[in-house]
């Protein structure tokens, strides 16, 4: 800031000047006493004056509503939603949403530093304030496990630094390689700790003297409790936590149990995985306040874990509350208990009302058209989906409503050549990841219980974190129909039954963000879904490509599946089909 500017500030905030726009009759929500404050908000430069008798050039009549500091989100993948960061400022702003902290990692798996250099180039393009972190984990556990489109070590961790690229460092979900002190993972830590650099967690299921290794580390925050427990424990060593409420993954209810007055402070609402339907039909995290509010909590504790809780946890000491000084990062809304948005305020521009971005949306490729190929596959074959089950019983992956999922011994039957035979009756189906970045020819293959499917194909080209090719069938002829569909559209997904393209989505970039208006994505998100659903019988608790992205993500317990095999996660150890 030039002195001048300063100097602007203090005489518009004392009233020596004229504050650029007031707004009165409104009522402030005071994050810090946890309080309603009725006066008027006098903003200037894009800079929160402060609440008094103002004066202003312009003055607007708040009709009675509450003003609420944007919301900010610290751990979200922009990629989930399958459009680009422009397009992702588009659908969140108007739910209150003004800074992101954005995790990239879909991207720079497929694409590299490449991939980072666009998502930065896109988020130019949105009064959205995206703040990105740099992947930590690609491949996401080891390259041992799965394969990446690229490798991230401490080298590209630190240039992004230096480059002023990115904020922090994203969720560290190598928790194996953390606590086993392993030489690569203590250099990307330590170059991230001598930079004095946030560096995000992601430690499923990690407790005691694990839990304190993993903290001591550096790593001060988690978004992957599912219990009480989990989050007490992380709380009581100095970790704050993160209630997620995203399409898939909504631990925030229940953890909402263990959330007190005493150690709210030390909890915040986050996304991360959020569709771009969600977004536009239900919200983003005005939602997890109406939730939350549904559930119980004191509405003005549920806004602190929107705004000033997450603001002081990652660092931004220019945001999250209606102080002098601060970014005139605000939102308008009717009451605290429908939580309904109705104007979105950055820099002090209105940028979104009643539901609409005010902004014009290009939605450029910006010189990157490179990685709209990126499915590095030719003809796939069938005959490389063959199993081999040699035993009566087999290893299984078994589905949940959350984001874990289980270890189970099944009974099947096999041909007589010990391919897989499907049966209605067990729900039990073949699954296959197939490596889609170096032509490796990798093919892991492995069995998947609970997703409902009873006749044909889905294949899609997310799959976390590497995102290679996913596949699931009741039979090969499908199964390769299904992908060599996906091969030619160069990512998405595609539905087939009998030999038929049901339905499709494509995303192009990458094979994970689509480059069609967002209105005709989710259209076609609801027609992919609605087919799934209806035609093929998924199980209709589980969005058919969030929950077949998730399988190969060998990050989180018991099993998943990846190019290489069937992982156990909890021994992070690659095991065969046969139990």
């Amino acid at each position: 800031m030039k002195k001048e500017e300063l100097k602007n500030l203090i005489n518009k905030a004392n009233k020596k000047e004229l504050a650029d726009i007031v707004f009165q009759n409104v009522k402030i929500v005071d994050v810090y006493n946890g309080q309603i404050i009725e006066s008027s908000l006098a903003i200037s430069n894009g800079k929160i004056l402060g609440f008094g008798n103002y004066k202003g050039k312009k003055v607007i009549d708040g009709q009675g509503q509450f003003i609420v500091p944007g919301l900010i989100d610290p751990h979200i993948h922009i990629e989930s939603a399958n459009v680009t960061p422009e397009v992702f400022g588009q659908l969140a702003t108007p739910h209150g949403t003004t800074t992101i902290l954005a995790d990239p990692h879909e991207i720079v798996n497929v694409a590299g530093m490449r991939g980072l250099d666009y998502m930065i180039e896109s988020a130019k393009n949105t009064m959205l304030d995206i703040k990105y972190t740099m992947p930590s984990c690609v491949p996401a556990a080891s390259s041992k496990l799965e394969t990446s489109g690229a490798v991230i070590t401490a080298k590209e961790i630190k240039e992004s630094y230096e480059e002023n690229m990115t904020y922090g460092l994203a969720e560290f979900m190598n928790y194996d390689g953390v606590i086993n002190a392993e030489d690569n993972v203590l250099d990307e830590l330590l170059v991230s700790i001598n930079n004095n650099k946030q560096i995000d967690g992601h430690s499923p299921s990690l407790l005691d003297e694990n839990l304190n290794a993993y903290i001591a580390a550096g790593i001060k925050n988690d978004h992957e409790c599912t219990r009480v427990d989990e989050m007490l424990q992380r709380i009581s060593r100095g970790m704050y936590v993160y209630l997620r409420y995203g399409t898939v993954s909504k631990n925030m209810p229940d953890l909402l149990k263990g959330v007190t007055l005493r150690n709210s402070r030390f909890c915040c609402f986050c996304g991360d995985d959020i569709q771009s339907v969600t977004l536009k039909e239900n919200g983003h995290l005005d939602e997890s306040i109406r939730v939350a509010v549904k559930e119980g909590l004191d509405s003005i504790t549920a806004i602190q874990m929107a705004t000033i809780n997450t603001a002081q946890c990652c660092g931004l000491k220019d945001r999250g509350a209606i102080a002098p000084g601060l970014k005139a990062d605000f939102i308008l809304v009717d009451n605290l208990k429908d939580f309904n948005v109705n104007k979105t305020y950055i820099d002090g521009i209105l940028v979104a009302q009643k539901g609409e971005y005010l902004l014009e949306v290009k939605n450029e490729m910006h010189g990157f058209s490179d990685l709209l190929e990126t499915v590095h596959l030719d003809k796939f074959n069938s005959q490389q989906l063959k199993m081999n089950i040699t035993s009566e019983k087999a290893n299984v992956i078994g589905l949940k409503d959350t984001s874990r999922t289980l270890h189970l011994t099944e009974v099947i039957k096999h041909t007589k050549d010990n391919d897989f035979d499907y049966e209605e009756s067990k729900d039990v189906i073949k699954a296959a990841v197939i490596e889609r970045h170096h032509k490796t020819g990798n093919v892991g293959l492995g069995l998947l219980k609970g997703f409902g499917i009873k006749d044909g194909a889905i294949a899609t080209s997310i799959g976390h974190d590497s995102h290679n090719i996913v596949v699931v069938g009741t039979n090969n002829k499908d199964m390769e129909f299904a992908v060599n569909e996906l091969i030619r559209i160069q990512g998405g997904a595609v539905a087939v039954k009998k030999r038929k393209k049901l339905a499709e989505i494509s995303f192009k970039l990458g094979g994970l963000i689509s480059v069609e208006s967002v209105n005709e994505l989710i259209k076609n998100q609801r027609k992919f879904n609605q087919i799934c659903h209806e035609e093929l019988f998924v199980n209709k608790k589980f969005d058919p490509i969030m929950k077949l992205g998730a399988l190969p993500l060998d990050v989180i317990p018991k099993l998943r599946l990846t190019d290489k095999g069937i992982v156990d996660v909890t021994r992070f150890k690659i095991i065969e089909i046969n139990a």
